[in-house]
């Protein structure tokens, strides 16, 4: 009898959350600025336990419950931009998760993890806003991540949990299902957001049936098609 196939899994650097706060640049509160948590972390159907979302028009909700950036992108970010802060920690693009080894090709809409005891699956990917182009005091950054796809992605929750981080604890994102082949992170992105539907006008109809995706985007999808 053959061995099972190991899941792929992916280190965790930090889950962050933080509390809302008005900035002057914004003229309006956010919680953009996550901070690295320590010890014990309570994963909730909303998200973090104790993490705030200030607009709640835009940002949080079961299928918002937790934003995702790949770490792997602050280099790439450097090159172009020097050493513009907060690029280079865990919590530059306002996200709850920060890991390596994991980008919106890779990624599935659909894709199960494990974290810790909690169980998530993506939802979506991230429409980027204006607060980051205040964030890294550059006009250019929304109009960047929409032509490279660095958008990062969400996860809504399927079972609640908890889970360990901090100093010499070895936390991984674990995989436990996989999604939609066709529907990685970076087409969909590409099609909902970066313009993409103009040349993929089939796929829209798809989206805007598929039950895996946000009800939000399977909404943007209904519209793009006029």
């Amino acid at each position: 009898m053959m061995a099972a196939m190991p899941q792929p899994s992916y280190p965790v650097l930090a889950l962050l959350a933080a509390k809302a706060r008005f900035y002057p640049a914004f003229n309006e509160p956010s919680a953009i600025a996550k901070q690295p948590l320590q010890g014990r972390v309570t994963i909730t159907r909303e998200g973090i336990l104790g993490d705030e979302q200030a607009d709640r028009r835009y940002h949080g909700g079961p299928d918002k419950a937790l934003h995702h950036y790949a770490f792997d992108h602050h280099a790439s970010w450097a090159q172009s931009w020097g050493e513009a802060l907060p690029l280079g920690q865990p919590g530059g693009f306002g996200e709850n998760i920060a890991t390596t080894g994991l980008v919106e090709e890779q990624v599935l809409l659909g894709d199960r993890f494990r974290l810790g005891t909690a169980l998530i699956e993506v939802s979506h990917g991230r429409q980027p806003c204006f607060k980051l182009n205040h964030r890294f005091n550059r006009a250019s950054v929304v109009a960047e991540i929409v032509k490279t796809g660095r958008c990062g992605w969400y996860y809504r929750v399927i079972e609640e949990g908890h889970c360990e981080v901090g100093a010499g604890v070895d936390l991984r994102l674990e995989q436990v299902a996989e999604g939609l082949a066709q529907w990685p992170v970076a087409r969909l992105f590409r099609v909902l957001v970066g313009g993409g539907h103009k040349a993929d006008s089939a796929a829209l109809a798809e989206l805007a049936a598929l039950p895996q995706l946000a009800e939000a985007w399977r909404t943007r999808a209904r519209e793009l098609q006029g």
